[in-house]
Formats: structure tokens, C-alpha cells, sequence
């Protein structure tokens, strides 16, 4: 297996991008208004993909920055990769898709993603690649399947939500977090809520990894510090506020 230094990234078009977000990704599903697309490549194959689009709440969530203009911010929305992927290859490809959009798209300032730790995990790669911790909230969007005894999330189970069998599912709670990545630096002053510890993540409760409790301690997700968690997929603001 290569390492992390041997991926490559490119734009990418969007049909092709969904196609890997939907083999790929735990919620085997796009989200629509995805503008801007990213390969992660290996060897020459298409190994995973990242999203960026427009907040559902554009306005709500550019007023989180003073001074931001209605389109120098965009979401992380989506982000997924196979396991053929070396390790570490999460943080590199942020790192290095940071670096594009600052080339391609300057007029965009800075990035906001969200972490599930109900159904993936707290956010380690965020952590691992720059990005600041600036929320933190419970969520009940797991539920409890009486009869097979598994946990199943909200949005894979939207065909569910209808009978009256669901309503009465059990609700599992858990936490997500809200990430902010500056691409430009100088709009961290702008920041209106504080930046928060990342040690705030175990004293709250919610480090998570797919609905479970971490034993370890949450950092700043280098390989070099004690205890971390397993990297994250992304979690679209829709499915946050669901």
C-alpha cells in the first residue's frame, strides 16, 4: 500500500463525484446543490471524493463571520474514501483541496463542516487538518430497532419515519459538532461564537465513533498525540438540523 503523500487531487465533474459519494459514503446519497467537486486518486484510480455547495441556511450561517459577503463561504458537505486509501490520506486531501480552492476560488473565505458522532464519528480528521471546533450539540437522530436490536440513523431511515411503528423507536442520543476552516486567516477575527477546546469534546461527552463512546481522548487528531478517533465522514447542516 502507497502512503498519503502518494494521492493525487483534481477537480472533478459532479456525475462523476456522485457516483463515488453514492458507493462510498454511509449515507449512500449527494446533496443537490453541490457546486464544486474533488477526486482523490491513487495510482491513477478514482479512490474517493469531496463535495462543496451552498449552506440551506446561507444567510443564517454567513452571519457566523462578521464581514462575510453572501458568497466568500461554502460547506463541506460531503466527503468519502475507500479503503484502498493509505492512512492519513483524509487530512492530506483536505489540506490539499484548501490549497485549490484558495487558487480557483478566491472569493471564497472560509469552509464550515459538520461531524456526526451518532453515525460516523467527533471529527478527528477536521481536527488533523486545521479546521477549529465551534459548536457542540446533542442530537437523538438514531433510533432504536426493537426487533433487530440495531441503531439506525434518521436519514437512512426516512422510509420508516411514516408508520407508527417508528414514532415509538426508542431515541439513542449523541452529539455533533460544528467545524469552521479559515482560508483566509485574517477572517478568524470576524468569528462570532469562540473557538473551543478540543478537550471540550470528552468533557461534554461527545466523543463519539458511530453512536459508541471513545475511550480515548479526543486531539488534535495528529498521529503523533495520544488517542485520537477514526476519521469521519461529513455531515451535510440539513441532517444536523433534522
Amino acid at each position: 500500500m502507497g502512503k498519503a503523500k502518494d494521492i493525487f487531487i483534481k477537480p472533478i465533474k459532479a456525475r462523476v463525484a456522485n457516483d463515488v459519494i453514492k458507493k462510498i459514503h454511509y449515507s449512500g446519497k449527494v446533496v443537490p446543490n453541490s457546486q464544486i467537486h474533488f477526486g482523490v486518486f491513487l495510482d491513477g484510480k478514482l479512490e474517493g471524493a469531496m463535495q462543496f455547495g451552498p449552506s440551506i441556511n446561507k444567510k443564517g450561517t454567513m452571519n457566523l463571520v462578521k464581514g462575510t459577503g453572501f458568497n466568500e463561504f461554502i460547506e463541506l458537505n460531503r466527503m468519502a474514501f475507500s479503503d484502498v486509501l493509505p492512512k492519513y490520506s483524509e487530512s492530506r486531501a483536505i489540506g490539499i483541496t484548501m490549497r485549490l480552492i484558495k487558487k480557483l476560488y478566491p472569493q471564497i473565505k472560509w469552509v464550515i463542516s459538520f461531524s456526526d458522532g451518532t453515525q460516523c464519528g467527533d471529527g478527528t480528521i477536521y481536527r488533523a487538518s486545521g479546521f477549529h471546533l465551534v459548536d457542540i450539540r446533542e442530537s437523538d437522530a438514531l433510533r432504536l430497532n426493537p426487533k433487530t436490536g440495531k441503531v439506525v440513523h434518521v436519514i437512512q431511515a426516512h422510509h420508516l419515519m411514516i408508520t407508527k411503528e417508528f414514532k415509538h423507536w426508542e431515541k439513542t442520543k449523541g452529539y455533533q459538532l460544528k467545524y469552521i476552516y479559515f482560508i483566509d486567516k485574517s477572517y478568524k477575527e470576524g468569528l462570532t461564537m469562540p473557538i473551543l477546546p478540543f478537550s471540550d469534546i470528552d468533557k461534554r461527552g461527545a466523543g463519539m465513533y458511530k453512536g459508541i463512546k471513545r475511550v480515548k481522548q479526543a486531539t488534535d487528531g495528529n498521529p503523533l498525540s495520544s488517542g485520537g478517533a477514526t476519521p469521519t465522514d461529513t455531515l451535510h447542516l440539513s441532517e444536523v438540523l433534522s
